[in-house]
């Protein structure tokens, strides 16, 4: 499919631009003024010429056509500084709320989405392709239409001086257009290329310095460093082809305009030595073909950074426009909130990743948790107890079958409702780039200073937060550096307690502690799972004995489900880990 034209591409941003509609008028005011002011200067020299040297012995007159030509430049002053203002606010304002919007959107995108995105490949059209558009919204666009109306005028003034002359110019003008489009569509084209090769570089660098740990343990500097340079080749390779053919752009525009117009301006030289024409209408015209030829010039820039903008857009656009295939209903139903813990009910529930659509990762599985359960999931490594996790959270949504929380089907809950009602403890504990009490507080952004530290010391992470240089206000480093493994745990339980939700997932909440650490930890989460129900996936068997049922899968199904004792009475798998680990701990 052939790429949009630069204009149907811009148009996207026609939303954000609407809001402003009132500077925006303001700004278009300023730029008439600017352009006519700039018009008129070649008529106020015309009168110097004229008559103010016409007539040398009168100093009077010639200081006030000088006056004249130093209020005009006065007047492009005022015009043109509060033109440049309302455009660079304009450009910082629509840039702003177009990169906003993109970040929201993409939030709330789907896990799926994710999964074939890089993250590096959306922080690049984040960034570098925002700068795009705030370069032509705030910089270019204003002097291209700058120009339009100084050519457009000069042309006009050049016309009204000797009407026939300046009618072959046009006609030559006209020619050079059809060239500068097919130039045009070719720029373009490499210009998003371009900004792709960008976005792929930038997506290995965030890909290699999220992992430096491994990266260095395996020596891989020197490897990962190659990796990056082919990919910056690239782009500059590509960013070369495009200015390539930018340049072949302008210096056409250039060449071609010049010619035209400086055939029009010997014909009015020789209209000079003829006696038609005057000094000063020549000083005139050849101030008229100066505006006229660097208008034809930078327009032919202008254009560049216009199709440069229409890729960004597009790039940008595509995103904006990327629906997630888990949204709320459009009528979403109410749950009543429970006061001691929600039901949970799994009725033949069926789901397989897109990306592994011959292996089941939830196979046929029904079940029920009832209020306040507590409830612990086990089995070999890609059993799909996490995948279970990611359909209560509406991560994905089941293939076939559905899951009720508090007797409402999740797809019918608005999503924000559903998730306020989950807390979650991951395996790998998330700490988030600000303080100790920042990280906790994220459990409830409302939540007070002293009801963050009751949910600190709940779980047992008051101690070494109060030992930190500056206590619950001590920066963590980014994704918590500055903490031990146990530690970021800790915080994340913090968290989840804090939030208090009647549903509790937690996945393998303990396997990053020591034994000591555990004990405090499983301590606090069997006071935080009171009155509220708790799914739990764990191997140890300290953190399941406990549970009010035991789910067994393998390879997405449910294969056995009971307490400890029931379920080592039966000799089946379950049996069989509870033995594996047993014996793993008393070698």
């Amino acid at each position: 499919m052939s790429a949009p034209q630069a204009p149907n591409a811009l148009s996207g941003l026609l939303p954000f631009v609407r809001p402003y509609k009132g500077r925006i008028a303001l700004a278009g005011v300023f730029l008439l003024l600017a352009a006519g002011t700039t018009l008129s200067f070649p008529w106020a020299l015309r009168q110097l010429i004229d008559q103010g040297l016409h007539n040398p012995t009168d100093s009077q007159q010639l200081v006030g056509h000088f006056l004249a030509l130093f209020a005009v430049a006065g007047a492009l002053a005022v015009f043109s500084a509060l033109r440049f203002y309302l455009v660079t606010w304009l450009g910082e304002r629509i840039t702003a709320d177009v990169r906003n919007a993109v970040y929201g959107h993409v939030l709330r995108q789907s896990p799926s989405f994710f999964e074939t995105t890089q993250t590096g490949e959306v922080l690049s059209r984040l960034t570098n392709d925002t700068t795009l558009i705030q370069t032509v919204v705030g910089s270019s666009l204003s002097m291209g239409l700058r120009n339009v109306i100084m050519g457009v005028g000069a042309l006009l003034m050049l016309i009204w001086t000797n009407p026939f002359l300046m009618l072959q110019v046009v006609g030559v003008l006209v020619l050079v257009v059809w060239p500068s489009v097919m130039l045009g569509r070719r720029v373009r084209r490499l210009s998003r290329a371009s900004q792709d090769r960008v976005a792929d570089a930038s997506a290995i660098a965030a890909e290699v310095l999220n992992a430096i740990p491994v990266v260095q343990s395996y020596t891989a500097e020197a490897q990962e460093t190659t990796r990056f340079i082919r990919a910056t080749d690239s782009a500059v390779g590509t960013a070369l082809k495009r200015a390539k053919a930018r340049s072949m752009l302008v210096g056409f525009i250039i060449l071609a305009s010049s010619a035209a117009l400086l055939w029009g301006l010997y014909q009015g030289t020789v209209s000079v030595q003829q006696g038609t024409t005057t000094a000063g209408e020549l000083g005139q015209t050849v101030v008229y073909v100066i505006l006229l030829a660097s208008a034809f010039a930078v327009l032919g820039e202008v254009y560049g950074d216009l199709l440069r903008a229409a890729g960004a857009t597009e790039r940008l656009m595509e995103l904006l426009h990327t629906r997630s295939d888990v949204r709320s209903p459009e009528v979403p139903q109410h749950a009543a909130w429970p006061a001691n813990g929600s039901r949970l009910q799994l009725d033949d529930v069926a789901f397989r990743y897109p990306s592994r659509p011959q292996h089941p990762a939830v196979d046929h599985l029904t079940a029920q948790v009832n209020a306040g359960q507590t409830v612990a999931i086990v089995g070999p490594s890609g059993a799909g107890k996490s995948t279970l996790f990611g359909l209560l959270l509406r991560f994905h949504d089941p293939d076939a079958g559905r899951i009720t929380l508090d007797g409402v089907d999740l797809t019918q809950l608005d999503l924000v409702d559903l998730r306020q009602r989950i807390g979650i403890v991951p395996q790998e504990a998330v700490i988030f780039s600000g303080t100790a009490l920042d990280n906790i507080r994220y459990g409830s952004p409302n939540a007070s200073d002293a009801q963050v530290m009751a949910a600190a010391h709940a779980a047992f992470a008051d101690e070494f937060i109060t030992a930190l240089p500056q206590g619950y206000d001590t920066f963590l480093g980014e994704r918590g550096v500055r903490l031990s493994g146990g530690q970021r745990q800790r915080i994340a339980i913090a968290r989840a307690m804090l939030k208090n939700p009647p549903l509790l997932l937690l996945d393998e909440a303990t396997s990053a502690l020591d034994a000591h650490s555990e004990r405090m930890v499983q301590a606090a989460l069997n006071t935080a799972m009171q009155g509220r129900t708790t799914l739990v996936i764990a191997h140890r068997l300290a953190t399941v004995q406990k549970a009010d049922e035991i789910w067994v899968m393998d390879h997405g199904a449910l294969v056995e489900r009971g307490t400890h004792a029931s379920l080592l009475a039966q000799g089946g798998l379950y049996a069989s880990l509870a033995a594996l680990q047993f014996n793993a701990e008393t070698t």
